[in-house]
Order: C-alpha cells, then structure tokens, then sequence
C-alpha cells in the first residue's frame, strides 16, 4: 500500500467587484486573457480574472517562480498542469463567490466545491447520475437527509472525474461511492487503475457548502490559512 501524502487545500472568497483585476492581469497568461475577455457578463468576468489570477500566484509562491512566467498546459481533456513541474498536481472548483485551491505531489487529484442548493429535480438526478447501489442507499434516506447526502456524493463524483483528467465525459454514474464507507469506491471506469487506489474525503467548508477531494492514493489533508 502507498504512504500516505499531505495534501495543501485553500478555500476563499471572490470578491464581487473587480477593484484587484487589473493585479491578476498582470499573471495571466496569452490563452487565460483571452477567456477572461471572451466573458461579457461582468461577474462572471471579475471571477474569472481573480481565480485564475490567484491560482497563479498561489503556484508561484509554492514553486518559488514568478506567476506570469508559469507554463500552465492542458491535457487533451482540459486538465491543467506544469510542463517544467510535471510531479505538482493542482486543481481548483468554485461555486459562486467560493473556491477551493488544492495542491499536492506525485497524485492524481480532483477538488470539487458546491453550493447546495434546494432542487425539485433530485430524483431525476439521482437516477440519471447515480449507480444502483448509489440510488438504493439514497432513497431509503429520510427526506430531510436526501439533500445534503446527494451533494456528497455529486461532490465525489466531480472530484474522481476531475482527478482523472477526463472529466465528466467518464460517466459520473461509472464512478460508484461506497454508501457504507464513503472515502473508497465500489467500481471505477475501466482505464483507471485500480478500484483501491483511489480515496475520497469530504470536507467542511461552511453552512449550505459541499465539497470533496479525490486522489489515488492514500492522503491527509493540511488546510492553509491566510491566503
């Protein structure tokens, strides 16, 4: 079995106007400033530019480069990385104004963060989403708990595919979570490795928050402050 490694995670706050944009500008590269100015609705804009913006300063700090210099590549299913740092894994995922940054070594990883929000079509996604063993446990949940157990599980299905690096085109119901033992998976798409190489854990990021870390191999998770 592998040891275990540490895993940095950063959760903040966007800020909902764009008074620092102009600072995370500065680090963006050619294709990221091209994005940010393809995005016409202002918020969604003013996000763009300051997540990114900040993630790059954030991998500057860590890997002691200047952020604007930083060689961020995607894989062909979109995945980012750094071509002169290829054993540094990072991900990100935000849902309104919250983001969560992660960073670890020698691991695939996937980070999702969302809002949960009160939806008259859980059922239709529970059966469009969810694996049989998945649907079983959820149904037999008492209403008042269906809610807060399908962002969990949604939040590790979008952190597995997100770690792989081929994103949701992998089938979230491909990916089934063990109700009984929720850090470990029941079955993994074919071309994955192996089912027990893979961990999941939820994390507690506030009221009405959900978000989940998925890597493949054993991991503990060290929360940074002050960013």
């Amino acid at each position: 079995m592998l040891d275990s490694i540490d895993v940095t995670v950063w959760q903040a706050k966007v800020g909902a106007e764009a008074h620092n944009d102009q600072r995370y500008l500065n680090v963006l590269d050619k294709l990221e400033y091209a994005q940010a100015l393809r995005i016409k609705q202002p918020l969604l804009q003013h996000r763009y530019i300051e997540i990114h913006g900040r993630l790059r300063i954030l991998l500057g700090q860590w890997l002691n480069e200047s952020p604007d210099q930083l060689q961020i590549s995607r894989t062909e299913y979109g995945k980012p990385y750094i071509k002169h740092y290829p054993e540094l894994s990072f991900n990100l995922s935000h849902t309104g104004e919250h983001v969560l940054f992660a960073l670890a070594s020698k691991v695939q990883l996937g980070v999702d963060i969302e809002e949960c929000k009160r939806r008259a079509n859980f059922v239709g996604l529970v059966d469009k989403c969810f694996a049989i063993e998945e649907r079983a446990y959820w149904n037999q949940l008492p209403k008042s708990d269906q809610s807060s157990a399908f962002y969990r599980f949604w939040t590790q299905k979008e952190a597995f595919v997100k770690a792989t690096g081929r994103g949701i085109s992998l089938g979230l119901k491909s990916c089934v979570i063990n109700p009984m033992h929720p850090s470990t998976f029941l079955s993994i798409p074919e071309g994955c490795g192996r089912v027990s190489d893979w961990h999941s854990l939820s994390l507690e990021c506030g009221v009405d928050l959900s978000a989940a870390i998925v890597a493949d191999r054993p991991f503990t998770i060290i929360k940074a402050l002050g960013f």
